[in-house]
This record gives C-alpha cells, sequence and structure tokens, in this order.
C-alpha cells in the first residue's frame, strides 16, 4: 500500500467501493489538508463540552457497542496542552489473499465483512507536541496492517510458512530449513505487524511535512487473529492480562532509561549524530567542573554494570539520556524512545535531529488462548501512560477482579469499569490540585483506557 494511495483515500479521491463503483476524483489537483482533531468515531454522540471544568469522563455507552462488547473511557489532560493527544481506534479487519498483478488503486479495504480471515483490532496513541500524529496514525495503522497481513496470507493459512510465498520449492531442503529456524505462522504476523508500524512512521512523516506540521505519538495496537492476541508497543503505553489467578505482562515501556544501550550504541557508532553537543557516557548526576580528573561512575553501551571511568573535559557535555524515570530525556526532548512521527523533531537551538535515535519499530507480545482456559471475568487492559503514573499493575488487576464480580449481571459492565479506572485515575479535584483517595497527586495527564473481555472473542476469527 503506498503513501499516494493513502492520501488519495484520505482526501476523498478515487478509491473502489464495494461493488466496484468509484467515487470521482477531483479534477484540480488538492492541497493537503492539515489533519482535523476529533475525538474517537466511536465517541460520537457522546458531548464534549466544558471538559476543562471538571475534567469529564467520557466512555462509551450502549448505543454504539464495541466488538467483544469491550469498554472504553477517556479524559482530557488538566491543562497541560489545548487538546487531548490521546487517541483511539477499534475495528474489525478482514484479511483477503492479494492476487498477483492487482493494483493498488483497484483495492477497496473492507473492514467489516465476513468472506475472509477476520481479525479484531484495538489501539491507543499518545500524541506529544500536538495531537496530529495521533490522529494520522489512528486513521491509517490499522490500514497498514491489513494490507501487511494480505501480502502474506498464503504463508499465514498454512501450518508452517513456506520457503516461497509462491508455494515453489527451488531447494528440496527448504521446508527443512524453515523448520530448523523454528518459523511459524505466528512469526509471519509479528513481522506483518511490524512491517505494517514502519509504513505508517512513512506516511505520517510525509504527511506532517506535506502539511508543515510536528509532532509524534507513541501506539500500542492489540491484534486477535486466528486465536492469538498479538499486542505491538513502541512508547510507554501498557497493556496487561487480568486473568483469574494471575497477571500477564502484555507490553514493556520504551524510554531513554529502558533502551539506554541501544541509544548509547547508535552514538558510538555514528557520533556525528550528536554534532559534538552530548556525550553517550552515562553518569548517575549531570558532571561538573570539579569532576574533571577526578574517577566517577559511569556506564557506556557495552555495559549492565557500573565502572568508574576518568572525567575528561568532554564529559561534562549534556548526556545523551538523562534523568530518572518519569524525567528522564532523551537529547534532553522526549520521555520516550519509541514512537511514531518526530520525523522535524530538532533538540532546541541545534540542528541534531532526535529521530534518527527514536525507533518505530513496536516490541510485539503473543498470547495463545489455546493454552488457557479463559474465565468470564478474565480481560486485557490497555491505557496510556496517564493510567499507569498513578497505578501500578496490581492496583489496576485488584479493581478489575473486584468490580467484575460485584458487577455480573451488568451487561455494560467492562465499559463501567473503564470508566472507573480513568476515574481513579483523575482522582479528585481539591483546591487547584487533583488528588487520589489516599491523598496521593494524582494523574495530570490525559487518559484513555480499554477493557476488553477475553471470554467473549470471536473463535472462527
Amino acid at each position: 500500500m503506498s503513501v499516494e494511495w493513502l492520501r488519495r483515500l484520505r482526501r476523498g479521491g478515487p478509491a473502489e467501493r464495494p461493488g466496484g463503483a468509484r467515487e470521482s476524483a477531483p479534477r484540480s489537483p488538492q492541497p493537503a489538508p492539515v489533519p482535523q482533531y476529533r475525538r474517537p468515531k466511536f465517541l460520537r454522540g457522546e458531548e464534549e463540552a466544558n471538559p476543562r471544568g471538571g475534567r469529564t469522563v467520557r466512555g462509551t455507552g450502549p448505543e454504539r457497542p464495541l466488538p467483544w462488547g469491550s469498554g472504553y473511557a477517556e479524559v482530557i489532560n488538566a491543562e497541560k496542552s489545548e487538546f487531548n493527544e490521546d487517541q483511539a481506534t477499534c475495528c474489525q479487519i478482514s484479511v483477503r489473499r492479494k492476487e498477483p498483478g492487482l493494483e493498488e488503486d483497484q483495492e477497496w479495504l473492507i473492514l467489516c465483512s465476513t468472506q475472509f480471515l477476520t481479525g479484531y483490532y484495538w489501539a491507543l496513541f499518545d500524541g506529544h507536541g500536538g495531537p496530529e500524529a495521533a490522529v494520522i496514525a489512528s486513521n491509517y495503522l490499522h490500514y497498514c496492517i491489513k494490507q501487511k497481513l494480505e501480502e502474506v496470507a498464503g504463508a499465514i493459512v498454512e501450518a508452517r510458512p513456506p520457503m516461497h510465498l509462491s508455494g515453489r520449492c527451488v531447494c528440496d531442503s527448504d521446508p527443512q530449513f524453515v523448520e530448523e529456524k523454528h518459523i511459524h505462522t505466528e512469526d509471519v504476523v509479528v513481522g506483518a505487524l511490524e512491517n505494517a508500524f514502519q509504513e505508517c512512521d512513512e506516511v505520517i512523516g510525509q504527511e506532517m511535512e506535506a502539511t508543515n506540521q510536528t509532532g509524534g505519538c507513541t501506539a500500542l495496537a492489540a491484534l486477535y487473529f486466528q486465536g492469538k492476541l498479538y499486542v505491538a508497543n513502541a512508547g510507554d503505553s501498557r497493556a496487561i492480562l487480568v486473568l483469574k489467578d494471575t497477571i500477564v505482562p502484555m507490553s514493556s515501556e520504551f524510554t531513554p532509561e529502558t533502551e539506554r544501550q541501544r541509544l548509547q550504541h547508535l552514538a558510538f557508532l555514528f557520533p556525528k549524530l550528536l554534532d559534538g553537543e552530548f556525550t553517550r557516557f552515562e553518569f548517575p548526576r549531570r558532571l561538573k567542573g570539579d569532576d574533571v580528573g577526578q574517577k566517577v561512575l559511569y556506564r557506556d553501551y557495552f555495559m549492565e554494570g557500573w565502572g568508574y571511568k576518568l572525567v575528561e573535559k568532554a564529559d561534562l557535555k549534556y548526556p545523551l539520556v538523562h534523568g530518572h524515570g518519569k524525567q528522564a530525556r532523551l537529547l534532553g526532548t522526549l520521555s520516550v524512545s519509541r514512537g511514531l512521527g518526530d520525523h522535524q523533531l530538532k533538540v532546541i537551538d541545534t540542528n541534531i535531529e532526535v529521530k534518527p535515535f527514536l525507533s518505530c519499530i513496536p516490541k510485539v507480545n503473543v498470547f495463545d488462548f489455546a493454552l488457557r482456559d479463559i474465565k468470564e471475568d478474565d480481560v486485557l487492559i490497555m491505557a496510556t501512560d496517564g493510567l499507569w503514573d498513578v497505578l501500578c499493575n496490581e492496583d489496576v488487576a485488584h479493581m478489575a477482579r473486584s468490580f467484575l464480580a460485584e458487577n455480573r449481571t451488568n451487561p455494560h459492565r467492562f465499559s463501567e469499569l473503564a470508566k472507573s479506572l480513568v476515574c481513579r485515575a483523575r482522582g479528585k479535584k481539591r483546591g487547584h490540585q487533583w488528588m487520589l483517595d489516599d491523598s496521593q497527586e494524582a494523574s495530570y495527564d490525559d487518559i484513555s483506557v480499554f477493557v476488553i473481555p477475553l471470554h467473549n472473542r470471536v473463535e472462527d476469527c
């Protein structure tokens, strides 16, 4: 799927409708549109009036049910930015085998067909530097995933992926080589997700450049496909499975701290990326002039542990990774090390580009439903960092289990649980502050939460 094809789809250009009918294309060239701020499509009808006053929690209702009866809720930040920079998408994806020679502009992406391999998709995007990148990602990533799955559909319907997608056998030992590499169908699906994130990142870069916009976003996507749950994460949002007797983390956060070694190694291989303004070494604190000539604790890209280094004048430069926890920053600029967008981002007052250090490739975790006996109250909880900043996995799991057990007869309990989680993390306003029930500071960030019941899954996907 080309970037130009996606642009035509978004601008209302020629695209084939189901049944072969086409929309007529505008005769004169159209300028690239500025991404329009909006809330998730499935929240249409929910008023966003006076979002600032009480940070009203918005959520899905019975009139717009989501796949599997999933619940969703969100709340805007406490005046950190003008807009809610989180975005969310939820839909059904149909995958067909792509016929050789089929031109891209002859395709119509059918998201709700039962004729083909069917998957279910949920995604959260947490924007920074504005909501534009998150809006584009919420519009495009599922199209990219559908296309990448269709490109390998011939392999994912096989018990073991063939060496050649065409089925041709050039070498009699091809099946043996595939087996020796332990390549399974789920590995091809993982590869399709990774490729989809890569292509979506390219789309965002070109769209943002064309519209003279800046910014980026994290991306957390869940895909249920052929009996397995794939969770792909690029950023600091999080997904956990809350099962009856355990919690299964389905994602890992990617921050300057967690990816320190990758970032330092890149700076070691390509020192010009730092333009002489930063040091790749990590120190417990920012070094001062009096530290020169002393041996101090440090870490380099090849080190899990700490060593001692004789401080030179060059070590006084600002560190590539600096700060701790939520205050950690990459090049003094970003608090995440993976995500989509940020192609135009530069370190303030320099020509140093941040994008080379950012990875758009997600880490994908897979959960096989065939290996678990899923219970009625087992759920996948996905949320942006606004929730996890103030609630740990155990807090969220305890609240989910208690709420669902107490509301077993409520047909909308998953939506209500999503709202309850957002309300708890948002806290209550006391004077000028937002506080949790235990008098700790609540989350001032945008908060978005999906609660996805696993017992309601469609078995034949």
